[in-house]
């Protein structure tokens, strides 16, 4: 008989399927919290997909879109929705009122308002101050939902425009393109905005009602097949901008407008309109490299089905047929309506009314006043990298000059009277007006007989003097050796500067700035009207000033030091001809009414140039590089003068006065015994060395061997003046009581400039004799015994100057033992404290007196007034001398200091010169 199961087997049957129930309902629950877990992970995700990439993106996008039909994902994406409609609810309400105030303050006036505010006005924004940032091109809305917000677009400095149009579009397209130009040309004085039209397919027709614009330059239409002449053009303009403006390390011309608070240079609005083909390679090329360098240099396109990829700001605006469009600066979901096109007659109206005014601008007389900056900004440009400066007008525009490394240094040509010192005088003032005196200093040479450049210095009517003028030379035409002197200066200053530059192991100016900014370091201008008679002669001058000029010219950029050279014809310089490199230098070149050869020699400008006009070339004067500037007139009342006193009311305060060197003007003897230095051994003064410092010319009488002085003249004037300042400055270094001045007259007209010496010599507290010619030979024997005495050692070495005027007169009277004795003084004299200083009219007589027992060596100085160079060539043996008498001026030659004869400035003795 079968038995059951036990009764513990079926508490673990029991068990068993206990466990496997409780299994399974684990299962079940896992099951479902996985689903739930993914569903809730794909809702998730859903979610945040939507979120990021948008409803309107999801529609799309082939993969979203299946999400959006899956009714499992319907709980999302209803919260999607609903925050959507929530969040695009309260944007309604501030939104468009908020973007419309953001266009109001970035886009001021005409750049944002109705076009009944604008349309038929003309701008006054002239680039001195802020400019719109966008400009209004149409109505934006979202989904059709009012109110709508205004839609702009950036332009000027900022970026680029590209407009796609469709067939059914073009002439929407083309009305959107006229509303934006006539907006900005409407917005501007007219000429601050130009604007070039190329339209691929038709010569006229495109923009018609623009083209009243034309007849003033405000447009250009150029031809539908030389789009690449077009494009040659604006990449000139960039090239020009950076190598001419953008010279001071500005990245744009509108940080160079922030930093200087005004703008040199137009906007150039460049308009293509295309037909959808793609552009030739070269064209397409050509086009990429303005668009990515053109916004720095205000070169801006506005294109208009041109296809174009590039690397640079621009902005796209999209039509479709039905004319509504998109634009990058709202996004592809908001529908951008273009403002309606305005009536024909209107805008025809306006380009009339623009043109008429760009007209009345250009015409109007730029007064002097109107080149200077607003009186807050005086002072405030930096020289770093160069100087730029208006000089005159074009097309009511200011034009400017510079002074950099691009165009280091200017030539300046036109006839007398065609105006070069206006120009010059214009120059130096605005250039003052904009940098300060630690900015920018100026030397100022005028070889012409004239004072142009010495209203730059103090009068006695007007003391106000330039600050930046650190020399000024006037009514040199007789000495080119100031000029020279200048160059030699130049020179020196630039290899001071190279030292300084190599210390601080940077090659140029502007590194030496930064790296030392606590050291004083402004840039130079030398200027130097008619030039040319520096090189007019062939000697020894012209040599060394060609040296010179070459050296400075071909190395002065790197180091700050400009020249600018004002010449009536610089053709028949003989000293320039074989030398190029010279007049390579010359960069910028300004030319007057029938200038010839200061532009390039195809070059002829000036033919046709008005008066008060002149071509500013910044070329080297090639044709390309031609503006025709109008120069105001600079020398009336108020114009230069109230510059200077205006600066020098700001910063001649602690400043040393301008050295003024007027060729006219004789040199007093007190001013020369100011500038000597003091040192251990007496020296007779005997004029004005002719250089920059204006130092004092002076002889050292030691007591050494031939340290005797003469005076060359066969006339009284000038050689009286030269031995009476000798021998009164001889007597004024020495302490009182210590000199024996013995004065010989030996003619009558000498009596009276020997007795004034004589009061100078005892007011100096010093022992004066005087010895008329009946006593010389007496006189001179006794010296001469005591010259001997005192190389014997038997009598004391005090201090003698025997002062001889016209020694030569005293032949006859000294007879043979006489002139034994003269000779002998000469001879041996000096080296025991007894110095001849003597005036012989004849280099022959004073020849004679050195032969037999004396020699030329005795004469250690001399001065030739009124004789030619041949007649001194015996007193200074193996050395050719060139010199020819001039009033007023001496040839010194010192042996032991000179190795060569220098001219000098003869002082005057009287208070008054």
């Amino acid at each position: 008989m079968a038995r059951g199961p036990s009764k513990r087997q079926q508490r673990i049957a029991t068990a068993f399927d206990a466990l496997c129930d409780a299994i399974a309902r684990a299962l079940g629950a896992a099951e479902g919290a996985r689903e739930s877990a993914v569903r809730a992970h794909a809702e998730a995700m859903v979610e945040m997909w939507l979120r990021e990439e948008g409803l309107d993106a999801a529609e799309t996008d082939p993969g979203l879109r299946r999400l959006l039909a899956n009714p499992a994902l319907a709980r999302p994406i209803k919260r999607v929705e609903f925050d959507r409609k929530a969040a695009f609810r309260e944007w309604l309400a501030t939104g468009p009122r908020r973007l419309t105030q953001i266009l109001a303050e970035a886009a001021p006036d005409a750049a944002g308002g109705d076009p009944d505010e604008w349309l038929g006005q003309v701008g006054k924004i002239d680039g001195m101050g802020p400019v719109p940032s966008l400009w209004t091109i149409g109505t934006g809305r979202i989904g059709g939902a009012e109110p709508g917000f205004p839609v702009a677009v950036p332009l000027l400095d900022e970026s680029h425009l590209q407009i796609t149009s469709t067939h059914d579009s073009r002439a929407r397209a083309e009305a959107l393109v006229e509303n934006l130009l006539l907006r900005v040309m409407s917005s501007f004085r007219p000429g601050v905005v130009q604007v070039h039209v190329w339209d691929v397919g038709r010569f006229t027709g495109s923009l018609p009602g623009l083209y009243p614009l034309t007849r003033t330059g405000l447009l250009t239409v150029h031809d539908p097949g030389m789009l690449d002449e077009l494009l040659e053009e604006l990449s000139d303009r960039i090239r020009r901008v950076h190598t001419r403006v953008l010279v001071d390390g500005h990245p744009s011309l509108r940080a160079m407008a922030e930093t200087n608070g005004g703008r040199t240079e137009p906007w150039i609005v460049a308009v293509l309109l295309g037909n959808r083909a793609a552009l030739k390679d070269t064209e397409h090329r050509q086009l990429q490299r303005v668009a990515r360098d053109g916004p720095a240099c205000g070169v801006q396109l506005v294109l208009l089905d041109v296809p174009m990829t590039v690397n640079a700001p621009i902005e796209t605006v999209r039509l479709d047929d039905a004319g509504v469009a998109t634009s990058s600066m709202t996004g592809p979901y908001v529908a951008v309506e273009p403002d309606p096109p305005l009536p024909p007659a209107d805008v025809t109206r306006a380009a009339h009314a623009i043109a008429d005014e760009h007209e009345r601008w250009r015409s109007r007389i730029g007064t002097f006043a109107d080149l200077l900056p607003s009186r807050e900004k005086w002072g405030g440009s930096r020289s770093i990298s160069g100087l730029h400066a208006p000089v005159g007008f074009t097309d009511g525009l200011p034009a400017h000059v510079s002074l950099a490394d691009a165009s280091p240094h200017a030539l300046i040509g036109g006839p007398s009277g065609s105006g070069k010192t206006n120009l010059l005088l214009t120059m130096i003032s605005s250039m003052a007006a904009r940098y300060g005196p630690d900015e920018l200093e100026f030397y100022l040479l005028d070889f012409k007989e004239g004072v142009s450049f010495a209203q730059f210095a103090p009068g006695r009517r007007d003391r106000t003097w330039l600050p930046h003028a650190r020399l000024i030379g006037v009514n040199i035409n007789t000495d080119r050796e100031f000029g020279l002197a200048l160059l030699q200066f130049l020179s020196d200053e630039m290899r001071r500067r190279a030292e300084a530059a190599k210390a601080h192991e940077v090659t140029k100016l502007e590194e030496l700035r930064r790296e030392d900014p606590t050291g004083r370091w402004p840039r130079i201008v030398a200027v130097i009207d008619e030039f040319q008679y520096l090189f007019a002669e062939r000697d020894a001058v012209t040599r060394q000033a060609t040296l010179l000029l070459e050296d400075v010219a071909r190395r002065g950029r790197s180091q700050g030091i400009h020249l600018v050279l004002a010449s009536q014809d610089v053709s028949g310089i003989e000293a320039f001809w074989g030398r190029p490199a010279i007049f390579e230098q010359f960069v910028l070149r300004i030319a007057l009414p029938r200038a010839r050869r200061v532009l390039a020699e195809l070059n002829d400008a000036t033919l046709g140039l008005p008066r008060w006009h002149a071509v500013i070339n910044h070329e080297s004067g090639i044709t390309h590089g031609n503006e025709v500037v109008r120069i105001p007139d600079a020398t009336g009342k108020g114009s230069v003068d109230e510059v200077q006193r205006i600066l020098h009311d700001a910063h001649a305060e602690n400043r040393p006065e301008p050295r003024l060197f007027d060729g006219s003007r004789s040199p007093r003897l007190a001013e020369l015994l100011a500038v000597l230095p003091a040192g251990d051994v007496p020296r007779a003064l005997v004029g004005q060395c002719i250089d920059v410092a204006g130092s004092a010319a002076a002889i050292g009488l030691p007591d050494a061997p031939g340290r005797n002085l003469g005076v060359l003249a066969s006339g009284v004037r000038e050689a009286v003046r030269v031995l009476g300042a000798a021998a009164a400055s001889l007597a004024g270094q020495h302490a009182r009581d210590t000199l024996d001045v013995v004065i010989a007259p030996l003619i009558a007209e000498a009596f009276e400039p020997a007795d004034r010496l004589a009061e100078r010599v005892a007011g100096a507290g010093q022992r004066v004799e005087t010895v008329r010619l009946d006593g010389f030979r007496a006189r001179v024997e006794a010296l001469a015994q005591e010259v001997t005495e005192r190389l014997a050692g038997t009598a004391s070495r005090h201090p003698v100057a025997l002062v001889l005027y016209a020694a030569d007169a005293a032949e006859t009277a000294l007879d043979r033992a006489g002139t034994e004795a003269l000779r002998k003084i000469m001879h041996f004299g000096p080296e025991t404290g007894v110095h001849v200083l003597g005036w012989w009219r004849s280099p022959a007589r004073l020849k004679a007196l050195l032969m037999m027992g004396a020699s030329p060596d005795d004469l250690g100085a001399w001065v030739a007034l009124d004789v030619q160079g041949s007649e001194v060539q015996p007193l200074v043996p193996g050395m050719f001398v060139t010199w020819s008498p001039r009033p007023g001026r001496g040839l010194l030659f010192d042996r032991a200091q000179h190795t060569q004869p220098e001219v000098v400035i003869v002082a005057s003795l009287e208070d008054r010169s």
